[in-house]
């Protein structure tokens, strides 16, 4: 069996942020998606508006896009990027909301890490949110679609 190496720790094991300086930069893009999954009562008051906090998913879509933003700064060895476009998308259906982030900026590491963070915190919001209507809710299957480099 080999030793795996992991690029976040340097020689000695010890934590330390990749150094990407001689990478060129490239255009990347990353897809995320979750789930929050609730009861069907849920999806009509949120289909409906109806619930107490307002327009939920327009305010998840802005927590999403503002996590993707601070990605690098809750995230302790993620490279701050300067991101060119984020995007959070929701499919509403019967019993649950599907989350997707796409996310894209030109640099010399990949945009997987904002993407996760937006679907992340764009569900918490939908959860935040909700969680007066429906306490049995539960938020899953965060995981990256899609990650490309041209």
């Amino acid at each position: 069996m080999t030793k795996q190496s992991f690029s976040h720790l340097d020689s000695d094991g010890r934590a330390r942020m990749v150094d990407v300086s001689a990478k060129p930069d490239s255009q990347r893009t990353a897809i995320a998606e979750g789930r929050l999954t609730c009861a069907p009562q849920t999806i009509e008051l949120l289909r409906a508006q109806a619930l107490p906090k307002g327009d939920v998913l327009t305010v998840a879509k802005i927590a999403g896009i503002q996590a993707a933003k601070s990605t690098g700064s809750l995230i302790p060895l993620c490279h701050p990027l300067a991101l060119n476009s984020v995007d959070v998308d929701f499919s509403v259906e019967s019993d649950g909301v599907v989350i997707r982030a796409t996310v894209r900026c030109t640099g010399k590491t990949g945009v997987e890490m904002e993407a996760l963070t937006a679907v992340s915190v764009a569900a918490l919001t939908v959860y935040d949110m909700c969680k007066a209507a429906d306490k049995a809710m539960s938020i899953g299957g965060i995981r990256v679609v899609e990650k490309t480099k041209t």
